[in-house]
């Protein structure tokens, strides 16, 4: 990542707590530009893809979602052509989970972005940033007496926002292992699936032993 997209990624993101922060998108960066070498995708797409999957995410911008005008305008800045800026915005629109609307990428580069995004959603950081964004969206941690609604599509999950916390690991969390694309993609989910149940095995059995 150059110092002029990391500057650009810290500005946008310097007032986020909800787990959608700089450091989630460095992460994906990463991820996504090693699953590129392993998929003989396009790095150079893979990773301006990965560096703006999140500047015009609907949970976090709202205005600029439909247009990509964030990432447009940062593409344009700095003289990225018209093919490429298509070829960008399409893996962006493309990447996000949305329940039983969900799409495969068509391009492998989409498929590296896309796991990617779902591996930072899971395993520890995932766990962390699961609780980071309930607590910022003024979420429950739990209540047993809320159950998780599981086959959502997009407009049911998108407006599913009374759930908690813990639903959220089975309405989309446990759900990513086998939404993977890539061979690396699926390696690397299988240990972070294995964490979070683990986690919720322990959340379980503590709970239940003290209510």
């Amino acid at each position: 990542m150059t110092t002029n997209e990391s500057a650009f990624v810290k500005e946008i993101f310097s007032k986020d707590s909800s787990g959608h922060d700089y450091y989630h998108t460095l992460r994906v960066y990463k991820l996504a530009t090693k699953i590129a070498k392993q998929e003989n995708a396009d790095r150079n797409i893979v990773r301006l893809a990965a560096l703006l999957h999140d500047v015009d995410d609907i949970k976090l911008f709202p205005e600029t979602h439909a247009t990509k005008q964030n990432a447009v305008d940062f593409m344009k800045a700095n003289r990225i052509d018209a093919e490429t800026i298509k070829r960008v915005c399409k893996i962006i629109d493309e990447v996000s989970f949305a329940g039983t609307d969900s799409v495969i990428p068509d391009s492998i580069e989409g498929k590296c972005v896309q796991d990617a995004d779902r591996l930072d959603a899971i395993g520890a950081i995932g766990i962390a940033r699961t609780f980071a964004y309930g607590g910022s969206r003024g979420r429950k941690i739990y209540n047993p007496e809320i159950g998780p609604k599981l086959q959502m599509n997009r407009t049911e999950y998108q407006k599913n926002q009374d759930s908690t916390s813990i639903n959220h690991f089975y309405e989309k969390l446990l759900l990513l292992k086998d939404m993977m694309n890539t061979k690396t993609g699926k390696e690397i989910a299988e240990h972070r699936h294995d964490v979070m149940e683990n986690f919720l095995e322990e959340f379980k059995q503590e709970w239940d032993s003290i209510l």
